[in-house]
């Protein structure tokens, strides 16, 4: 049992050092400043603060990885999570939406926040 184990150990340890090896592509796409949710409206400064805290790293153009996006798996599922809030609503972005859509979505953004469902608690 104990050779088992340690078997198991090593072939995990072989496995987690293996997989460092297929890092995340962290380049983003570029921004076109006319697409941008500022280019449309003023943001107030207080709300630009807390978007660029709690926002901005999954809902623009603009991500910046933390310093463990480096250790995989972590960087697969933070990739996984900027793609999935960029699909869903991107400031960087916002004046390319129709004006239907931008409603939709600040109506959304509304919700999300008096529910207590967005900014996740790990970016506040």
């Amino acid at each position: 049992m104990k050779r088992f184990i340690k078997i198991a150990v090593l072939i995990l340890a072989i496995a987690f050092i293996a997989i460092q090896f297929f890092q995340i592509d962290k380049t983003n796409p570029p921004v076109v400043q006319s697409e941008t949710i500022e280019s449309m409206t003023s943001v107030p400064p207080d709300v630009s603060i807390i978007m660029g805290k709690a926002c901005n790293d999954c809902h623009t153009n603009k991500t910046v990885y933390p310093w463990y996006s480096y250790i995989q798996p972590n960087g697969w599922f933070l990739r996984s999570h900027v793609d999935d809030g960029r699909k869903e609503m991107n400031f960087s972005k916002f004046a390319t939406y129709d004006d239907r859509k931008r409603a939709k979505k600040l109506e959304e953004i509304c919700e999300e926040v008096t529910a207590g469902n967005m900014p996740l608690p790990s970016y506040t």
